[in-house]
């Protein structure tokens, strides 16, 4: 069965779009899953730093790095 050339067309121009929606899909999804991730990595970060127990650790250890270097520093 030969079809014309109208509708072989609109098969191709359905199909275009069908693909640009695919592609365009396939683009937003890394994009969202990236937002997602850095919002939790943010959330657990600010959950962990707000803890005093944890940032004054942090603190200590800094402190104590940088008088370790000061120290290898001037000998």
């Amino acid at each position: 069965m030969a079809r014309d050339a109208d509708t072989i067309e609109r098969d191709i121009v359905q199909a275009r779009d069908a693909l640009a929606a695919t592609l365009e899909e396939l683009g937003t999804r890394p994009r969202r899953a990236m937002e997602a991730g850095k919002d939790q990595v943010e959330a657990t970060m600010e959950a962990t730093l707000g803890n005093p127990t944890v940032r004054y650790s942090l603190m200590g250890i800094g402190a104590l790095i940088v008088l370790v270097l000061l120290r290898k520093l001037l000998r």
